[in-house]
């Protein structure tokens, strides 16, 4: 059971984080439209992909570096907040602010897991 916390803090903002941009990439399904050329659904697909692509990159940087991680995501979060206030329904905001804010969460308690690891080589997978 011990080794089973370090690891699952490990892994749980990483999944999370692949997670919520596949829920992402399901708003880019709007730009197929029948009738709409090739090249428009192409353009309008990289579009809607662009916050996908964004968070992907965040999660390489934050897969080794859990601080800045946990700093960006919760960013994110709450710039989402106020950047969107009382344009959309209070669950949007849940569901996008708040899983933005739960990995960071995760990243900084992993973060602070791994520093009161004993010195030495820190393996890739917390036991």
């Amino acid at each position: 059971m011990r080794k089973m916390v370090p690891r699952t803090l490990f892994w749980a903002p990483r999944v999370l984080c692949v997670l919520f941009a596949l829920f992402l990439t399901f708003f880019a399904l709007d730009a197929f439209q029948p009738g709409k050329p090739a090249a428009a659904v192409a353009l309008d697909l990289a579009m809607h992909l662009i916050p996908t692509f964004l968070l992907l990159l965040i999660l390489a940087v934050a897969w080794r570096h859990e601080l800045l991680g946990a700093i960006v995501f919760a960013g994110l979060g709450v710039l989402y907040l106020v950047a969107f206030r009382g344009r959309f329904h209070w669950s949007a905001y849940a569901v996008i602010s708040g899983s933005l804010i739960v990995v960071g969460g995760l990243f900084f308690a992993n973060w602070q897991a791994r520093r009161h690891l004993p010195p030495g080589p820190t393996p890739a997978l917390p036991d």
